[in-house]
């Protein structure tokens, strides 16, 4: 998979669209806002890099997140400077969750 949407069109499919969001309190929330979490609530299960054939503010990154109750969403940023996030503490709250790097078609069952 070589493109955001195509990986955003994966997951939908696979009923993984769910986007994480930081909290005002500086913890990550569920996309329904019913359960916030620590970083050790949650893993990194895979990591996407895309980069902007012309300018570097079209650099981001998108982390596929797993809780501890096995639900898949995600979370996207842009690299560095150009960062999508203003909330205080984003970058530092990312670097904190455990990483197990997963294949795909273990992750996507082979789709």
């Amino acid at each position: 998979m070589n493109t955001l949407s195509q990986i955003l069109n994966k997951l939908h499919s696979k009923g993984y669209d769910n986007e994480f969001k930081m909290s005002d309190h500086g913890r990550m929330q569920s996309p329904t806002g019913e359960k916030i979490y620590d970083p050790e609530d949650l893993m990194i299960i895979k990591t996407y890099r895309f980069e902007g054939e012309s300018d570097p503010s079209d650099n981001s990154v998108l982390y596929l997140l797993e809780d501890k109750d096995g639900n898949i969403g995600y979370v996207m940023d842009a690299y560095g400077m150009y960062t999508s996030h203003d909330e205080s503490g984003f970058d530092s709250f990312v670097q904190k969750i455990p990483v197990e790097d997963r294949e795909e078609q273990i992750i996507f069952g082979g789709l």
